[in-house]
């Protein structure tokens, strides 16, 4: 494809066919455009020499800042005083092909799992659907793990043109607060967003709670058009602007929670296998088996059922495929029984409120066997310091006895860590620190009693420990199960 199919913008040098474009010198091969980002961490200008002798035969170079390189006349280059937006401009024209419908999902806590209700929900309605996100790229035949919740705006699209080739008609997408800010979106034709919450995660990025709001209110401002399905929680406080905003755009409003009008949520039974839901859905009761523990399941539920309503899916059909969900690993995940018999799960929870989430689910849970709570759980490093010590509190709250060890320490001294979550940790639960995650995950089913439940906590599905620059073979699963 040659560089002037590609964008209008002005360049100098050759129109010339390219065979591929890329933001990382690493992946550039002769023939591509490489893109010079200015990211948080490095300066894709740095790298356009090494680019050059790869092969690539054009450069996108931010308009701002003078150039420390000379390149050959031979090349093609444009410069661009919105780098990102041309980025994600490029990789649209370069990948076209998109599903015909496509959902997304953003909030602080239960991307994940609505995405991933909403893939199993269209599958059963009879479409070939995937999601994409924090797991990868889940489709029925099985899943292509990623590392980013919103890919970059070439891998993104490149994945969306794939998925279109393959017959891919539904596809739900989980989007980012980086990924919406970042405009790795644009150009992403959606049917229909949802909203599940709002909570304290990312102020090492966005700095404060506002900005962290807006940078997710974009998906509803700017990326959903007008007539789209907007999915909002109406049981959080940002509901009003939310809904607000989709009367002001004429986007079509579906609320969903105990305070929705669309699709109510009137009661939840636990139930040993899962929970008992009781909706009014556009005004007729329903009575649906949800086959997943944990109340906020629930609700990511719900709102996956927005999505495929507001997608043009059947009301009846929708809900008659609740008792075939299944909730994504990682997610409120029952590993199995300790030897006396407690139960163990594996959750996500990595910060506050899906923290104290989960641990509320379990507490309600063991409400009438009266058996103790216990949750091993750490934080990460290089991420928002404030948020240690009030997940220690809610540990401290919630759970009977807490075990702080190590999540992904990354490139902060783990102890540092440990200690910020320990200085919340006050009342009268009974904390102990173990650095070593798989002894305290050990520590922690070996302190199991006949109907006690612990939460391992933080990773969820992940397979690797990050410590300093490598990545360490850990999966939290795996080292239950090794213990029970």
């Amino acid at each position: 494809m040659r560089l002037s199919d590609l964008t209008l913008l002005p360049f100098d040098g050759p129109d010339l066919d390219l065979t591929g474009l890329t933001q990382d010198s690493r992946k550039v091969q002769p023939g591509f455009l490489f893109i010079a980002i200015q990211g948080t961490k490095a300066d894709g200008r740095t790298y356009v020499a090494e680019a050059i002798q790869k092969g690539a035969v054009a450069l996108v170079l931010p308009a701002n800042g003078a150039e420390t390189f000379a390149y050959p006349p031979s090349l093609a280059v444009l410069k661009t005083a919105h780098i990102r937006r041309t980025l994600t401009d490029l990789a649209s024209a370069f990948y076209p092909k998109q599903p015909d419908t496509i959902l997304a999902v953003t909030g602080t806590s239960g991307k994940t799992s609505t995405a991933e209700f909403a893939r199993q929900l269209a599958q059963a309605c009879g479409h070939k659907a995937a999601s994409l996100g924090t797991l990868g790229l889940v489709t029925a035949q099985g899943t292509s793990y990623g590392s980013l919740t919103t890919p970059d705006p070439i891998t993104l699209h490149q994945t969306l043109d794939l998925c279109a080739a393959q017959g891919i008609s539904h596809l739900a997408l989980e989007a980012s607060s980086h990924g919406i800010e970042q405009h790795r979106l644009d150009h992403v034709r959606l049917k229909a967003a949802c909203f599940t919450n709002l909570s304290r995660d990312h102020l090492d990025y966005h700095e404060t709670m506002a900005g962290y709001f807006a940078a997710k209110m974009r998906l509803f401002t700017a990326l959903l058009p007008s007539g789209a399905g907007a999915v909002l929680n109406a049981d959080i406080e940002e509901y009003a602007p939310l809904a607000a905003i989709a009367h002001q755009r004429k986007l079509s409003l579906i609320s969903y929670g105990t305070q929705g009008t669309e699709l109510r949520l009137v009661d939840v039974q636990p139930h040993e296998q899962g929970q008992n839901l009781r909706i009014e859905a556009f005004g007729k009761k329903i009575d649906a088996f949800l086959p997943v523990r944990g109340g906020f399941q629930a609700w990511n539920a719900l709102g996956a059922a927005g999505l495929l309503i507001g997608a043009g899916a059947p009301i009846d059909s929708v809900f008659a495929a609740f008792p075939d969900l299944a909730g994504p690993p990682g997610r409120m995940q029952f590993i199995g029984l300790s030897k006396t018999g407690g139960a163990v799960f594996v959750d996500y929870a990595h910060k506050p409120d899906a923290l104290e989430n989960v641990l509320r689910a379990a507490r309600d849970s063991l409400e009438k066997s009266g058996g103790r709570l216990g949750v091993v759980f750490g934080c990460g490093g290089n991420r928002d310091k404030g948020k240690r010590p009030i997940m220690g509190a809610i540990a401290a709250a919630q759970a009977d006895w807490a075990l702080v060890t190590d999540d992904n320490p990354r490139f902060e001294d783990p102890a540092t860590i440990r200690a910020e979550i320990l200085a919340g940790c006050v009342g009268q639960t009974q904390v102990r620190e173990i650095g070593d995650r798989a002894q305290a995950i050990a520590e922690g089913i070996q302190r199991l009693g006949a109907k006690d439940i612990l939460i391992i906590a933080g990773k969820g599905h992940e397979q690797g420990q990050s410590v300093g620059d490598k990545t360490l073979p850990f999966d939290d699963s795996i080292e239950a199960q090794k213990n029970l």
